[in-house]
């Protein structure tokens, strides 16, 4: 899918959604938010193949097209990984297998008017009155028992690789596996924990880079290349990883 470049929506205020470029091979444009919290221009591809592109105040309209043009190859490949992946129908899972780790979970839902969640050892109770509210406890487990896993293994490493990881935070991201903040801070989707180590360290190189190269320059590509020498198997296998993350996980 690449972009006609037809620019038929003025730059607005900010947090505004606005249609951006009409595309050949869909019928859903690329669509652009202006936010006062970013700092560079970045292309998100969501769950189904849909683009926004966020842009900073004061970016002019033809930076914008000429950062689309420049990635599109990317937002190509990105946008086919990401329509493999359908749109969530699936309920309650019945177990949860942690690639990361082999570790896996059986889930026993009981619907009643309280809502509650409780481990006991490979086993998850939840307790709750329709399926949502049992999805929304088991996202809010996942994160937890994602941060269990993740942090220990990336402040061990940044450790290793003498990186400083002021702050690591979990979230629970549709677009995106991981970030880096201008202090420091390193943000992990929790779904990470469906992936096997090997990808997993990848993506914590990868972002353990960015806390000294703010972009993707070839100076960051050096440092990724130097801290991972298989960096371009492993980015591709990190590219088309969203197909192995159950869909509950994105589903309100």
């Amino acid at each position: 899918m690449r972009p006609n470049l037809v620019l038929f929506a003025a730059m607005k205020p900010q947090g505004t959604q606005l249609l951006l470029f009409e595309t050949r091979s869909s019928s859903d444009p690329f669509a652009v938010r202006v936010s006062p919290r970013a700092r560079r221009l970045t292309a998100r591809v969501h769950v189904g193949g849909r683009v926004e592109i966020v842009v900073p105040i004061g970016v002019n309209a033809r930076a914008v097209r000429e950062f689309v043009q420049r990635f599109s190859p990317w937002i190509d490949r990105k946008v086919a990984a990401m329509q493999c992946v359908a749109e969530p129908s699936e309920t309650v899972p019945q177990s949860v297998k942690f690639a990361l780790t082999a570790e896996r979970f059986a889930v026993a839902w009981r619907r009643a008017p309280q809502r509650s969640l409780a481990q006991h050892d490979s086993e998850i109770v939840v307790q709750a009155p329709d399926d949502r509210s049992a999805r929304a406890l088991l996202q809010s487990w996942l994160k937890r028992a994602a941060r269990e896993r993740l942090a220990p293994r990336l402040a061990r490493l940044a450790g290793e690789l003498n990186f400083k990881v002021p702050r690591i935070a979990i979230r629970r991201q549709r677009t995106r596996w991981g970030s880096c903040s201008t202090r420091g801070t390193l943000s992990l989707n929790c779904s990470l924990v469906f992936l096997g180590p090997e990808v997993v360290r990848y993506l914590f190189v990868h972002e353990l880079a960015h806390t000294r190269h703010m972009n993707h320059s070839a100076s960051f590509w050096y440092l990724v290349e130097k801290l991972e020498p298989d960096y371009r198997r492993l980015d591709r296998e990190l590219l088309a990883s969203w197909r192995t993350v159950p869909l509950w996980v994105f589903k309100s």
